[in-house]
């Protein structure tokens, strides 16, 4: 009986010992995560969204799904300007034959990559106390499925760790769940209308480019930091129900905001300073 107690009890002990060194393993699964300020970084619900007040640096952030028709403009602008900028793709986007093109230039031209979900998918409700929708299985397929999709392209650089969850809508449990994942959720600074630029003219919620750029100008002249460590959210494309396409008036834009000095950054390079394309 002696050598059965000493026998389990060791057995025991080897058990607990590996449980042990597991568990100090665990967070080198989440390593891939970016390292963060969090002293100059502005939160809102788990996910960032906003960078460092005091660095004149703007982070222009582009999401596609359906469409694309500012793509060629905006990547144009983009290089006359010597800027950089982000863009946010889902699994249908990269999975259309007619946009793939467009992507592996974006990919060429050094802007940052990263995951919009795959489907579209709407996470949480719209309600105030943002109720989750879906499950966490579902969601971790979701942007699994979405990372495939770019492994598929086999472009010069894979997707980025930072993360613009789909209608730029999320809540503090899908923010915890993309960080197990080793995302950090992001999203655009409020202020400006820019990420209006898809509504539609037949739609009351319709927004025009002019009242748009209009809205970017006045908060560089309202806020007290004008629009240091932004992140500016637009869309590649609107669709058709769109005739107004705030695409047509990104140069404009960009002539302005480097008129007063600002430096168009990916978003990596605006959150993490050392941060190389």
């Amino acid at each position: 009986m002696k050598n059965s107690f000493h026998t389990g009890f060791i057995i025991l002990l080897t058990a607990g010992a590996y449980v042990l060194a597991s568990c100090r393993e665990l967070p080198a699964k989440k390593s891939t995560a970016p390292t963060l300020d969090q002293s100059r970084v502005q939160r809102v619900n788990g996910g960032i969204i906003r960078g460092d007040q005091t660095r004149k640096a703007i982070a222009i952030a582009f999401t596609g799904h359906e469409f694309a028709e500012g793509g060629e403009t905006i990547l144009g602008e983009l290089k006359k300007h010597t800027a950089r900028a982000s863009f946010f793709l889902t699994g249908g986007f990269l999975t259309n034959v007619m946009f793939q093109p467009l992507v592996t230039q974006i990919a060429a031209d050094g802007h940052y990559l990263s995951v919009h979900s795959d489907k579209h998918l709407l996470y949480c409700s719209w309600e105030k106390e943002r109720k989750t929708l879906i499950t966490q299985a579902r969601f971790q397929s979701d942007i699994e499925e979405n990372l495939q999709r770019f492994k598929a392209l086999d472009l010069t650089q894979q997707p980025g760790r930072y993360f613009i969850p789909p209608f730029e809508h999320y809540n503090q449990q899908i923010a915890g769940w993309a960080g197990e994942m080793g995302l950090t959720v992001i999203n655009f600074t409020s202020g400006t209308r820019s990420n209006a630029d898809y509504t539609e003219e037949a739609e009351k919620n319709f927004v025009s480019s002019q009242t748009i750029f209009d809205s970017i100008v006045k908060r560089e002249s309202d806020d007290p930091h004008g629009l240091n460590g932004f992140i500016l959210l637009l869309h590649i494309g609107s669709g058709p129900g769109r005739a107004d396409k705030f695409h047509t008036h990104f140069g404009e834009l960009l002539d302005y905001l480097s008129g007063k000095g600002y430096e168009f950054v990916r978003v990596d390079e605006l959150l993490e300073p050392k941060a190389k394309p």
